[in-house]
């Protein structure tokens, strides 16, 4: 390989690296902000909600600078196969991090109104649906770091344990309702943290998927199992752009 190939190779190799470090970066502080939010809930801190609030701006600016760095190494370097995957890869995770920072932030906003009025029982079993979610982030993002697809794999399995933990949550709180009505104001926050909280694991999958794609070259194989979402069944859906 000649002198100038080198260096073109190396300079690529450290552009590859600078986007790996910015979504390590996204993926850090995503996950900072989750768990932020959740113990604004349990403590009833809103001067930490506010805090995960205002820090989602920084998420928000190193998804852009991965979208600039990320355009910028394709039109300079015209990447191939391999190459090519790894910063669609960095596109497709900023763009996730993103909006797991949103969610957070929605989480926290709630937490705020709910700090304002007495807690109720099932406000418990949110840290614990949230701890399992913080624990998908954190494999995920290892499984990136590590180049690991059979971790993002064991990663993509786990969401169902969400998904579970939310339909359970979710019919307490409609008995809690019927039972009081005084307690329906409190639950159907608990409802929107709740879905929240659910689609971060849900872009949690998004992100074990695009990372078994990028070292495999293929889907990941999955087995099709439908959502099985209560809240299919009413409508809490919440905008994860709740601004």
């Amino acid at each position: 390989m000649r002198k100038e190939e080198t260096h073109i190779v190396s300079s690529f190799d450290e552009e590859l690296t600078r986007l790996n470090n910015i979504i390590s970066q996204m993926g850090g502080l995503a996950e900072s902000q989750l768990i932020s939010a959740i113990r604004a809930i349990s403590k009833r801190d809103s001067e930490l909600a506010e805090q995960v609030i205002v820090s989602d701006l920084r998420i928000d600016k190193l998804e852009q600078e991965v979208q600039d760095f990320a355009v910028r190494v394709l039109a300079l370097r015209q990447p191939m196969a391999d190459d090519l995957r790894q910063v669609v890869t960095a596109l497709k995770l900023s763009n996730d991090l993103e909006r797991i920072g949103d969610l957070a932030k929605n989480i926290a906003k709630r937490a705020q109104v709910l700090n304002q009025i007495p807690p109720i029982r099932p406000v418990q079993v949110i840290p614990n649906m949230a701890r399992l979610a913080q624990e998908i982030i954190k494999d995920v993002l290892d499984a990136y770091i590590e180049n690991d697809a059979e971790k993002a794999q064991r990663v993509w399995a786990r969401d169902q344990e969400v998904d579970d933990m939310y339909n359970s949550l979710f019919r307490e709180l409609l008995t809690y309702m019927m039972e009081d009505p005084r307690n329906i104001t409190a639950s159907t926050h608990l409802l929107f943290i709740a879905k929240n909280i659910e689609r971060i694991g849900d872009h949690a999958t998004n992100i074990a998927e695009t990372i078994y794609y990028r070292i495999k070259g293929e889907d990941l194989p999955v087995d099709g199992r439908p959502k099985n979402d209560a809240a299919n069944f009413a409508v809490i859906e919440p905008n994860e752009a709740e601004d």
